[in-house]
């Protein structure tokens, strides 16, 4: 009988997932990261360097156009903490700030925070 419902269950979501498009999978992927959360880091990176380091980002925004079309905006968009030292933690001086990165000219690496660095 567990098998049959387990079949059932995943028939169902089968289903509901190739009813729906990509762009509303999108979303609800998105959805669920944004309420789970993540640990993410962004590295913006020049001349083979990481110039600045933000951690703690719960989310990487694409900015979208006022309009009614909503267009996307060629740049992205959170709040982290800028990390000055670039050590993976949050120092005293080291405060959240709002940042953006053009998808144009800026070259960046977003990326869960490593296990090592959220040890300490």
């Amino acid at each position: 009988m567990r098998r049959i419902i387990a079949l059932v269950f995943i028939f169902i979501a089968i289903a509901v997932s190739q009813s729906c498009t990509q762009e509303t999978q999108n979303q609800i992927s998105r959805s669920i990261q944004n309420w789970t959360g993540t640990d993410g880091v962004l590295d913006v990176i020049s001349a083979g360097k990481v110039m600045y380091r933000f951690i703690k980002i719960d989310k990487l925004s694409t900015a979208k156009a006022t309009s009614t079309d909503k267009t996307p905006r060629p740049y992205r968009f959170g709040y982290g903490v800028l990390d000055l030292n670039q050590n993976h933690v949050q120092d005293e001086n080291e405060k959240k700030v709002y940042f953006e990165v053009s998808d144009y000219s800026t070259a960046y690496v977003f990326y869960e925070m490593p296990r090592a660095a959220k040890k300490n």
